[in-house]
């Protein structure tokens, strides 16, 4: 219904007479109501133009838009989407894991955010995908874009695998987020993860540093499967890692050893006795995966005190090995507040409508047996 404009005066509100001391008479925050009186038209009316909606006359529509624009009046956007009681559903896809492994704590945080936001009626359903198959991640992939969600967060797998994803969603107009890797080939909305390759270029660093720098030989720890690593940070680590050596170490020899991902403990255990027979003189290792805790409880099992061992992630086991010095070092994330963040992202562009900042890279943390308790409680 279009509001009345008798005994207003047709032109632009700007010429109006006695405009500026009007102005000065208004509050210092203004309100909508205080917005419908200046322009003389009703509240429902001030609310439809400034939330794009029909059933205001082109007249009183710019005469409001004028003085909106004078004002530079912001909506409050947080009681404007209390107000609308839309529902917003939003699809999850990781790799698939164990209770208290790397990605149970990007749940938790993906759960605190939608309590958090639960007045807005946010919702999340979270898929699964087996890192080491990159058809089970096509099948998820697909299954999320036939239920449409209103956005989603992904932990990309390969490139070629995920961009069908991403174009697709694309295509629809969903916005996206990756968490733990980015892919340039395709720009998300927004990225929460390390930088992978100044993390593993990091840890190359620390990892001479623990061998006095004169280390000729040391050893990067893998868990595959079908010659697949599981995850694009792990491999971008690598590179990172590789770079520092070819750098600073280019002597240095850097062996390989590959544990099979669908192997149980006692097969771990086997391969490396076979592996330290081989080379008994490696002083010095590393993971790029959060499962460091399977080499750490091998040198404890085997009382090598002597080896120097530099992880990834926080897990209970990882830290165990930490306290018990089987690990050296464990270099830290913050997964919780990437799965947090990474609905928030989606809650402040499509509820908010915030600008958002696409790449937030999160912290390198170097945690030792001596601070790790310092840096949990916080």
């Amino acid at each position: 219904m279009c509001a009345s404009t008798n005994g207003l005066n047709k032109q632009p509100y700007r010429k109006e007479k006695g405009e500026k001391e009007r102005m000065k008479k208004l509050p210092e925050r203004i309100r909508i109501k205080d917005i419908a009186r200046l322009a003389n038209v009703s509240v429902g009316t001030i609310d439809r133009v400034i939330h794009g909606r029909s059933g205001v006359s082109e007249e009183s529509k710019k005469r409001v838009e004028e003085i909106l624009e004078q004002l530079d009046y912001q909506p409050n956007m947080y009681a404007s989407a209390l107000a609308s009681n839309k529902s917003y559903t939003f699809a999850c896809l990781l790799p698939k894991h164990l209770e208290g492994e790397y990605w149970t704590a990007v749940e938790k945080g993906i759960h605190e955010a939608t309590r958090t936001y639960s007045d807005f009626h946010v919702s999340v359903d979270i898929h699964y995908y087996d890192p080491y198959d990159y058809v089970d991640f096509s099948t998820a992939a697909a299954q999320i874009v036939q239920e449409k969600p209103d956005g989603v967060m992904v932990a990309p797998t390969a490139a070629e695998h995920t961009q069908p994803l991403t174009e697709a969603l694309t295509a629809l107009n969903i916005p996206f987020i990756y968490i733990d890797s980015y892919l340039k080939e395709v720009p998300p909305l927004a990225f929460y993860g390390q930088h992978s390759n100044q993390s593993g270029y990091f840890a190359a660093r620390m990892a001479m540093l623990l061998a006095g720098n004169e280390e000729k030989e040391l050893v990067i720890f893998r868990k595959i499967h079908d010659g697949i690593v599981g995850s694009n940070q792990q491999e971008n680590r690598e590179i990172g890692f590789r770079k520092y050596m070819e750098e600073h170490h280019p002597y240095c020899t850097i062996r390989e050893m590959n544990l099979h991902a669908d192997l149980g403990n006692e097969k771990d255990m086997e391969m490396l006795d076979e592996f330290f027979e081989q080379h008994p003189h490696i002083g010095n290792g590393i993971t790029f995966n959060s499962k460091v805790y399977i080499i750490g409880e091998y040198l404890q099992a085997r009382h090598k005190t002597a080896f120097n061992l530099i992880g990834y992630d926080l897990l209970e086991r990882n830290v165990a090995c930490l306290k018990n010095g089987s690990v050296s070092f464990l270099i830290a994330q913050k997964p919780e507040l990437q799965g947090f963040n990474s609905i928030k992202t989606l809650c402040d562009h499509l509820i908010f409508k915030k600008e958002v900042t696409c790449i937030n890279y999160m912290p390198i943390d170097l945690l030792t047996a001596e601070t790790i308790e310092y840096y949990r409680e916080h």
